[in-house]
């Protein structure tokens, strides 16, 4: 992967007519330490984690944008993954990487027919997966999705029992290399795939996905730590008698 160092020799699409060299080397700066930064962090880094970083009023966005010019030709490229970036290898060479991953085990047709409804259908109960697909849905498929960390509990909704609500996490949008919800295939792309029907009915139509995955909506209540002690995810408190 490149030091960065060549990234001052290329020139800057938001230098206007009155930028100074000084400033072109600033600007140059500003853009090795943003590399440096993401490519020394595992996770996906947001721009607040950026501008936290970087020096004060740097252009953040504008900084990423040409960051990922810079990469777009390269064997590796930054993507835009949720709201953070991350180096990924590029798409065209993902084969050389085949020989060094790891087996997976291929997921089962129910458990992608689960992740699938939940993407799109998100935030959803498991009564209203079972609705969807018309069957009932085992705890060991939403087990299975969960172990994954593509699907995750959001919360409970304000319905008598209180489900839990089920949603996607950046580690989906990562592995399906989505900047966001909103890029995830409509029907044409779905028939052109061939995973639709090309005789849907005439008032056949796919939910549009959340613009913010992590909020709440307004029939969703946040999970507390009872909540979580219930589901298994947080070790009961020991009381003193």
């Amino acid at each position: 992967m490149s030091d960065g160092r060549n990234a001052s020799v290329i020139p800057f699409p938001f230098d206007d007519e009155g930028t100074n060299e000084s400033s072109r080397s600033d600007i140059a700066e500003v853009i090795r330490m943003a590399e440096a930064i993401v490519f020394a962090s595992a996770a996906p880094v947001s721009e607040k984690q950026l501008a936290e970083r970087l020096p004060a009023g740097a252009d953040v966005a504008a900084t990423m944008r040409r960051l990922q010019e810079i990469y777009a030709p390269r064997g590796v490229n930054l993507l835009r993954i949720g709201d953070g970036w991350a180096f990924r290898t590029a798409g065209d060479l993902a084969f050389l990487m085949s020989r060094d991953t790891v087996q997976q085990k291929k997921m089962s047709r129910a458990a992608l027919e689960v992740l699938a409804i939940i993407a799109y259908h998100q935030p959803v109960t498991r009564a209203e997966i079972e609705e969807i697909r018309g069957v009932e849905t085992s705890k060991g498929t939403l087990d299975t999705l969960l172990e994954t960390g593509w699907v995750r509990m959001r919360g409970r909704r304000k319905s008598p029992g209180r489900p839990v609500t089920y949603g996607t996490t950046e580690a989906f949008l990562d592995h399906f290399s989505l900047e966001e919800l909103r890029d995830l295939p409509g029907i044409d792309e779905l028939k052109g795939a061939g995973l639709l029907s090309g005789r849907m009915p005439a008032n056949f139509s796919i939910p549009l996905p959340p613009v913010d995955a992590d909020a709440l909506s307004d029939d969703e209540d946040p999970l507390t730590d009872l909540d979580l002690e219930d589901l298994g995810l947080l070790t009961p408190r020991v009381t003193e008698d």
